[in-house]
């Protein structure tokens, strides 16, 4: 899938799949942006952008730290206000108004606060979000949920720089072998596989996709710490997502459990729920044909 480099005013510059009804550029197709999560690439949507973009102009970066884009090292330049910026930013340079988001795991954390934000001026009319859980529901569970608190403890090891110095020898993959101990590992093609672990073989791309979770607000608390909220503990004020919202969630995720989905009802006005059975945390390409089919049933129920 060839990709356009698109260069931000922030000085950030993106590589770009951008395809689908009209090919890129412009046009009365609706628009769908997707953003990857970690430690991926545009390449966890090829079958979504497949089967959508004989309808759709499909968008998908490879968002900043990854791949070939713009990797800046330092902490501070992911913080979310800037990769949420990064999405309107490149719509901006594309030419696009309005659109659906569409986010997996880091990707669909970003697709909470780009929803959050481009629903109070307009640009924003739908969103998909598949196994990236509520900001607000996240960080509780996180403080009393000890199954979540166990799950992440491995953002705890990508967090700490005593590890820098074996991902520059090594790479990322020797920091995934060493934090995530899962007892699943999600099929995957041979090609893809291969072309992840080139991605993770440069230092700077792997230690800029880690200040992903570094520049997160999200505390993860050591497994001895209280299950209890902090003295100090101030729930995110964020007000309710009021534009058609559905979630994906495949039901084997180790790293985000069940729990995930309670209150959801409650934080968002229009919710539509798909559970996935039998599916761990990489459901667009896991369970690509349930995936295809939750959000083809919604995109054309919410359209117009």
């Amino acid at each position: 899938m060839e990709l356009t480099r698109v260069k931000l005013p922030n000085g950030i510059e993106l590589d770009v799949l951008d395809t689908g009804q009209p090919e890129s550029g412009g046009g009365d197709a609706p628009v769908l942006i997707f953003l990857h999560g970690f430690p991926e690439s545009h390449r966890t949507w090829r079958h979504q952008v497949a089967y959508f973009a004989d309808k759709y102009r499909c968008i998908a970066p490879d968002q900043r730290g990854y791949r070939g884009s713009s990797n800046p090292q330092e902490v501070e330049n992911y913080t979310p206000d800037k990769l949420i910026g990064d999405v309107f930013l490149m719509a901006d340079a594309l030419g696009v108004d309005k659109f659906t988001i569409i986010g997996h795991d880091w990707g669909g954390a970003i697709a909470w606060g780009t929803a959050l934000g481009g629903q109070m001026n307009g640009r924003v009319t739908r969103a998909v979000v598949a196994n990236a859980p509520h900001p607000a529901i996240f960080q509780k569970l996180l403080y009393l949920d000890p199954v979540q608190r166990a799950a992440s403890q491995y953002m705890r090891a990508f967090r700490d720089p005593e590890n820098d110095a074996l991902v520059r020898e090594h790479g990322l993959a020797a920091l995934l072998m060493k934090a995530l101990d899962w007892a699943r590992s999600p099929t995957m093609e041979d090609e893809e596989r291969k072309a992840l672990f080139d991605d993770w073989s440069n230092p700077e791309t792997s230690l800029a996709m880690l200040n992903w979770y570094r520049g997160s607000p999200i505390d993860v608390p050591p497994m001895d710490a209280p299950f209890e909220l902090p003295a100090d503990y101030q729930p995110f004020a964020l007000p309710n997502l009021t534009i058609p919202t559905l979630v994906i969630w495949a039901m084997d995720d180790l790293a985000l459990p069940p729990s995930n989905l309670e209150g959801l009802e409650d934080i968002i006005d229009d919710l539509t729920l798909v559970q996935v059975p039998d599916c761990g945390h990489f459901v667009p390409w896991e369970a690509s044909e349930e995936f295809n089919a939750a959000m083809e049933d919604f995109l054309q129920r919410t359209a117009g």
